[in-house]
C-alpha cells in the first residue's frame, strides 16, 4: 500500500474512532497520573487500543505498542504524565486528584495517538506503526531518554518519530511542522556561596555569600548579553535564591538555581563553562568561593527537514493553515529521539495566544483531539514514504 492508496481510507477511519478518542480523552482528564506514576494511565490507553497488537513494557511505567504488522515502522509518541497543578477549569470531567492535572495537554495526545493507531489496525497502512507511550516527560530522568538509550525503539525496528503538541500560541486549525531546531536544550543548575557567618552587626569580620551570590546573578546576566552570538537564541534565567534563616545572622552558604536554554549545542556548552569561571571568579572577589553544578537535562530538539517538507503537504490537504516558523525556548524530550533518527515534533494550534500550557485553566476544546490526530496521521504517513522509498540505484 502507498501512501496516496492509504490517505483516503485512513483519514476516513480516523475520523470514525475520534468519538471514542474523545470519550478515551475525559477520562484520562479526569484521571491524571505524575511523572513516574502513569501506571493507571498506560493500562486505561493499552486497554482503549485495537486488540491485535503487541506490547513491549518500556521505561517503567512506558510501554512500545506495535500496530499493523512487522517490519520496519514509524513510530508515533504519546507522553503520559501529568502536572503538579491545581485544576480550575469547572468542567464535569475535571481532575479526580486534587494538585494533579493534564495541563500540558498530554490527555489530547494520547487519545489522538489511540485514534490513528485504530485507523492503521482497521485499513492497513504503508507501514507499521509503533504506539509510544511514554512516561516522564515533565520530570528527570527522561521517559525518552530511558526509552532511547535501553534500545527498545531499535529493537522494534523504529526508523522515524512523530509527535505532536497542542500549542495555544497559535490559533486553532494551524500546525507548524518547522525544520530544523524547534525546541531549546534545557539544563538545570545550582550555585553555591561560601563565605564565613557571623553577627549582622560586624559584617567586617565575615565573608558575606549572599552580597557575593548577588554579584554573581547580576555579572551572569551579561554572560548570554555580551559573551554569545545576537543571532544564537539562549536564556539564561535565575529563578531561586536561598541564604539565612535569620534576620541578624549572615548565613555560610548563599544558593541560586535556574535554567539554561539553547537552540545550539556549541552554545550550550560554551556558555556553561563561561558560567562557572564568572561564578568563581566574582565570589574570589568577595572573599566567597563559588561552585557550579549542572544537571544536564534535554538536548535540542531537531526536526528532520525531509519529515517536514513532506508533512506540510499532506496538512494543507487536510485543510490546516501551516506555519513553518515556530520556534521555542521550551524543551521537550522528544529530543532524545530526534538525536538517534528521523524525527518531526509539530505543534498543533489551540488558542492563539490567550491561554498558555501549565496553567490551571489550561483546557483546549474536544475538537483538538481530531487536530493533533489529523497532524499525527500527516507526519505518519510522510515518514512511512520515506522508509517505502526505493533505494536509488548503484
Amino acid at each position: 500500500m502507498t501512501v496516496r492508496t492509504a490517505l483516503a481510507p485512513l483519514l476516513d477511519e480516523l475520523e470514525r474512532a475520534l468519538p471514542a478518542a474523545v470519550d478515551l480523552r475525559r477520562r484520562l482528564h479526569a484521571r491524571p497520573c505524575p511523572s513516574g506514576e502513569e501506571t493507571e494511565t498506560r493500562d486505561t490507553v493499552l486497554a482503549a487500543l485495537p486488540a491485535r497488537r503487541e506490547v513491549t513494557p518500556a521505561a517503567g511505567t512506558g510501554a512500545v505498542v506495535r500496530v499493523g504488522g512487522a517490519g520496519p515502522a514509524v513510530g508515533v509518541r504519546g507522553e503520559m504524565d501529568a502536572l503538579a497543578v491545581t485544576e480550575r477549569t469547572g468542567v464535569p470531567w475535571a481532575s479526580e486528584r486534587p494538585g494533579v492535572m493534564h495541563a500540558c495537554g498530554h490527555d489530547v495526545h494520547l487519545a489522538a495517538v489511540t485514534a490513528l493507531a485504530h485507523a492503521v489496525d482497521r485499513v492497513g497502512g504503508p507501514a507499521p506503526m509503533l504506539v509510544i507511550l511514554q512516561p516522564r516527560e515533565e520530570t528527570y530522568p527522561s521517559g525518552a531518554r530511558d526509552m532511547a538509550e535501553d534500545g527498545v525503539l531499535r529493537r522494534e525496528q523504529c526508523r522515524a518519530v512523530i509527535g505532536a503538541h497542542v500549542q495555544p500560541l497559535l490559533p486553532a486549525g494551524t500546525v507548524a511542522c518547522t525544520p530544523g531546531a524547534v525546541n531549546a536544550s534545557s539544563d538545570e543548575f545550582t550555585i553555591t556561596v561560601r563565605g564565613e557567618g557571623g553577627h549582622a552587626a560586624y559584617p567586617h569580620r565575615t565573608r558575606d555569600p549572599v552580597v557575593a551570590l548577588a554579584h554573581v546573578v547580576v555579572s551572569l546576566q551579561s554572560v548570554v548579553s555580551r559573551g554569545t552570538d545576537p543571532m544564537s537564541p539562549l536564556v539564561l534565567s535565575v529563578t531561586t535564591l536561598a541564604a539565612g534563616t535569620a534576620a541578624n545572622v549572615v548565613p555560610g552558604v548563599a544558593t541560586a538555581r535556574g535554567t539554561l536554554r539553547a537552540m545550539h549545542t556549541g552554545d550550550r556548552e560554551r556558555v556553561q563553562s563561561r558560567m562557572t569561571e564568572t561564578a568563581d571568579l566574582v565570589a574570589r572577589a568577595q572573599g566567597c568561593e563559588a561552585e557550579v553544578e549542572f544537571v544536564r537535562g534535554e538536548p535540542v530538539l531537531d526536526n528532520d527537514a525531509g519529515l517536514s517538507a513532506a508533512t506540510a503537504p499532506l496538512l494543507d490537504e487536510f485543510g490546516f493553515k501551516v506555519s513553518q516558523d515556530l520556534r521555542s525556548a521550551g524543551s521537550d524530550d522528544f529530543s532524545y529521539f530526534s538525536e538517534r533518527m528521523p524525527s518531526l515534533m509539530q505543534f498543533v494550534g489551540t488558542h492563539g495566544g490567550t491561554e498558555q500550557l501549565h496553567s490551571p485553566t489550561f483546557l483546549p476544546s474536544d475538537e483538538r483531539v481530531g487536530d493533533v490526530a489529523r497532524a499525527l496521521l500527516a507526519g505518519y504517513l510522510a515518514a512511512a514514504g520515506c522508509l517505502t522509498v526505493p533505494p536509488a540505484p548503484a
